[in-house]
């Protein structure tokens, strides 16, 4: 197995502050959105792996497991069937009810979060230690810290560049400050200019849009590619002057696992062109 075996007692304080105690390493995971499924295969412990959200996608092989979750909804019975001694959930996105119920069944759940980049490589590091595979984990947490701080190092001449993020196209809905996305915009030199906003997801229109003259869009569904997400924004009118619009596959930059450096990458690179365009 990736990642060598632990035999001791593992114990792990999650998200809720609830420690969560294995008499030993978990043998069995389910989790209940596709984004643990990464994170889940990036600590090592892909093979302990029984049941996944609908759309673990990647690593694609995970796609034929068993589908117990699908937005928010959870199949108790199928849950119980596969036995996992591990059940792992997202606080912001799987209902509380769930997580109660799955709880006053018997099973042992880990509630996870990643709000902040630096919450990923403590999400590896706890997962993996309940999976027993922590020098897997530890490889990868080294792999993403390394390539955050080299980000973090880099410096861009004049002002941000003013970045838009389309997290979904009808109804038109973006991002805040409090959002990971943010946090990426930032690393890159960029401002999401409506980090001002209350709500992390807000709705809002074309002519707010309009109004905040952004020099850059980012985004598009899963559904877009490359030259259909501009061509989707070039035929706005009225047309957003200037603009670039730029495709990021959602799951590089919306999904809080380690791949979100490859989508730094992107966003990264895509903002430098708009600087040089400037000079």
């Amino acid at each position: 197995m990736a990642g060598g075996s632990w035999a001791a007692a593992v114990v792990q304080r999650d998200a809720r502050g609830v420690e969560v105690r294995l008499e030993q390493p978990a043998r069995r995971i389910v989790t209940l959105t596709p984004h643990l499924t990464e994170l889940v295969a990036a600590a090592g412990a892909g093979s302990h792996l029984v049941g996944v959200a609908r759309f673990s996608n990647h690593p694609q092989e995970f796609s034929r497991l068993p589908v117990i979750s699908d937005s928010g909804q959870i199949d108790l019975e199928r849950i119980l069937a596969l036995k996992p001694d591990l059940v792992l959930a997202w606080r912001s996105g799987t209902p509380r009810n769930a997580v109660n119920r799955l709880e006053r069944l018997g099973l042992t759940l880990f509630v996870s979060e990643a709000v902040r980049l630096d919450d990923i490589p403590r999400s590896l590091e706890a997962i993996a230690a309940l999976a027993g595979t922590l020098p897997a984990g530890e490889k990868a947490v080294r792999v993403f810290r390394d390539e955050l701080r080299a980000h973090r190092l880099r410096s861009y001449g004049g002002p941000p560049v003013r970045v838009f993020y389309e997290i979904w196209p009808r109804p038109l809905m973006t991002v805040n400050r409090g959002h990971i996305i943010s946090e990426v915009i930032h690393l890159c030199g960029g401002i999401n200019i409506f980090n001002g906003l209350d709500m992390l997801t807000p709705e809002i229109s074309y002519e707010a849009l309009l109004a905040v003259h952004p020099e850059v869009v980012l985004g598009g569904g899963s559904a877009d590619n490359a030259e259909g997400f501009a061509a989707r924004w070039a035929a706005q009118v009225p047309p957003l002057n200037a603009v670039q619009a730029f495709h990021i596959p959602p799951d590089l930059i919306q999904r809080p696992t380690p791949r979100l450096m490859e989508g730094a990458r992107r966003v990264c690179a895509h903002l430098d062109a708009v600087r040089a365009a400037r000079r």
